[in-house]
């Protein structure tokens, strides 16, 4: 404040400007050209002071209007440099001044550039997901909330409708159907089969984990402990959408949405069955319809399942009790070893959540696991044994088999390798290696050209296949198909004479339905000796075989092979409450077994209905299937990715 007998600013500047000062003509020009403008800048900032009783009319204007007035102030005071092309894009170059390179942080930017390619491409995905979403026209801006799970399932369910016509814009999974009339017919009956098999589970099992189809009342299955958890509504929630069953798919979720709490299951649970079935289920259902139940349902069993990796090498413990967090392994195995395809079988499951919940801590447990056994020297002929230790960190029994207990580590490390758009190079190159010393070692040839896998017990072969090592005949092919390297002529050639033994091991059975296992000696080929391995549970390998190599090769006779094993069920398997498996698959109508597993509803009709459906269904470039037969999306690839976004 301007002291008494003094004048203020504006007087003392009225003094300069007044005549007898002296001030020349063109000074004052100048002095009464800045107040001017000082002037308009003034009055016009109090006109276009933002009206907050009213959203978007004037704010936009003042912002607009100050940008601009602080851009052109910008361009005075500190015109832009030239456009030299030695500066611009150079990485040495922050605000102006060139710094020295740092020979120290050119790794960090080399990863870094490359994290922030594949942060572009799932952001590329998120965005092109959101463009499909209708926006309301540009008036008053709405706070942004958090979608529900309830709202999510409404907005993104896109069940099929009569006459409706796909989006072109997205990976195919519903509708798909063949041009050929009799395919087309084929299909038509799997999805009845599917409907049988459905509709007597919800009549007689609901709730349980699986049906009892001929006396039909519900199945607990130990391998998800003491407690009705629902196994097969979870198992089959993929199969139901892809067949458009819209009722039965909602119907499923209402259940899961009140009932499905681990919290609540009793006794020790599979952490491998749990992941392939739960986790597997929710993960497709949540990748179809984006609804965050499903991705919900499935982190919340994660979370219980994470006590089972706490051992000194991070290799998971088999079982885990989901109330008390207590983790062991099974008694017969190896002296308390982790079993090769259970901790070998969580990666594509386990990565994917961490993608689309943005937590790493799942796909850091997998990696570990990965990390220790890729660094693990193994015996003579490099082969990996079935048994490790989580302990010790130190190999079991000298047995190899691609069958049971080492099946599905090989698939994982192949279809991770997919999963991730080609980018998890570890997996491409510990399959490659895995695939080609059991190439070596293990797959043979009979007396009369049959390919078999046979198994291997301290470095002795044992010529007996699994029906589980059919999956392999698939597998093969995938890797030959994607890879196209030196490998793939051979490995084709391996995938067709596999699915081919898989195929003779059902056509010499007086069922038509394939053993648990077969032999191959000087005079029996591809049929099961012992008696305890002549059962046949419902299994779906040979199918996912037949499947997987009629897209490949479009050899018809796939889809001929495919077309008897569903006769084959008919006449073997169905019953009034359902399907059930048989005791011997060389006696015809001989006892059955009374379960209806769930994978016989996620994974045998679900591959069957697809051998019999356009390429376009669940397109093999957008999705890979876990060992459940549940589709995940191809990183990079499928809009249906859903990555997380902060």
């Amino acid at each position: 404040m301007a002291g008494k007998g003094q004048k203020g600013p504006l007087g003392r500047l009225l003094v300069f400007l007044s005549p007898t000062r002296g001030v020349r003509s063109k000074e004052k020009q100048i002095i009464l050209l800045v107040l001017g403008v000082f002037s308009l800048f003034w009055f016009g900032a109090v006109f276009f002071l933002p009206d907050k009783s009213i959203q978007g009319g004037k704010v936009k204007i003042v912002s607009d209007f100050r940008k601009n007035v602080q851009e052109a102030a910008e361009d005075i005071i500190m015109p832009p440099p030239p456009e030299d092309g030695n500066l611009l894009g150079n990485p040495n170059i922050r605000h102006g001044v060139i710094d020295k390179p740092d020979p120290h942080k050119a790794a960090e930017l080399q990863n870094l550039n490359a994290q922030i390619e594949l942060d572009t491409e799932i952001e590329r995905i998120r965005q092109n997901q959101e463009k499909k979403v209708l926006q309301k026209p540009a008036m008053e801006p709405e706070p942004k909330q958090e979608k529900s799970s309830e709202d999510s399932f409404k907005s993104d369910n896109n069940f099929a409708k009569p006459n409706q016509k796909p989006n072109l814009d997205s990976p195919l999974i519903q509708m798909g159907e063949d041009p050929d009339p009799t395919t087309r017919d084929r299909r038509n009956f799997v999805k009845k089969m599917m409907k049988h098999a459905w509709t007597n589970y919800v009549q007689y099992a609901w709730g349980k984990n699986e049906l009892r189809p001929i006396s039909q009342r519900g199945h607990t299955a130990s391998v998800f402990g003491s407690s009705s958890m629902g196994a097969t509504i979870v198992d089959s929630l993929d199969t139901l959408y892809i067949m458009g069953m819209e009722e039965e798919f909602q119907h499923a979720r209402e259940w899961l949405k009140t009932n499905l709490d681990m919290s609540k299951m009793m006794g020790d649970v599979s952490v491998f069955e749990t992941n392939i079935r739960y986790v597997g289920g929710l993960l497709t259902a949540f990748a179809f319809t984006g609804d965050t139940l499903f991705k919900d349902k499935a982190t919340h069993i994660v979370d219980k399942m994470l006590p089972a990796f706490n051992t000194p090498t991070g290799i998971p413990y088999a079982l885990v009790n989901m109330q008390s967090g207590n983790a062991k392994n099974f008694g017969w195995a190896s002296g308390g070893s982790s079993i090769l395809s259970e901790f070998g079988t969580l990666h594509m499951e386990f990565a994917y959540l961490s993608d689309i919940t943005g937590n790493p801590v799942y796909r850091e447990k997998v990696e570990k696991v990965r990390n220790f056994v890729a660094n693990l020297e193994r015996p003579g002929n490099k082969l990996y044994p079935n048994y490790l230790h989580p302990k010790t960190g130190k190999w079991g029994q000298q047995h190899v088999s691609v069958g049971a207990l080492g099946d599905s580590f090989y698939e994982y490390l192949l279809k991770e390798w997919l999963r991730s758009g080609k980018r998890d190079l570890q997996a491409k190159n510990m399959f490659d290696e895995a695939a080609k010393d059991i190439e070596e070692h293990l797959v043979q040839t009979s007396v009369s050209g049959l390919t078999y896998i046979a198994e291997m017990k301290y470095g002795r072969l044992e010529h007996k296949m699994d029906h589980l090592a059919c999956f392999a005949g698939g597998m093969y092919g995938l890797a030959a198909k994607n890879e196209q390297d030196d490998n793939s002529k051979r490995w084709m050639s391996i995938a067709e004479g596999i699915t081919n033994t898989c195929h003779e091991s059902y056509d010499r059975s007086d069922t038509k339905l394939g053993p648990e296992a077969f032999r191959f000696t000087d005079s029996i080929e591809a049929r099961a000796l012992k008696q305890n391995e002549r059962y046949y549970i419902l299994r779906p390998e040979t199918f996912e075989s037949y499947f997987l190599m009629w897209r490949l090769t479009k050899d018809p006779k796939y889809r001929e092979w495919g077309w008897e094993a569903v006769q084959a069920l008919e006449n073997s398997c169905r019953v009034n409450g359902g399907y059930t498996g048989i005791k011997n698959v060389y006696e015809v109508g001989g006892q059955q077994d009374d379960v209806q597993q769930s994978f016989f509803l996620a994974e045998a009709l679900k591959y069957l209905y697809l051998l019999f459906s356009d390429d376009d269904l669940i397109d093999l470039d957008q999705w890979v299937f876990n060992t459940e037969a549940h589709p995940l999306p191809v990183r990079g690839v499928n809009n249906f990715y859903r990555p997380h976004s902060s």
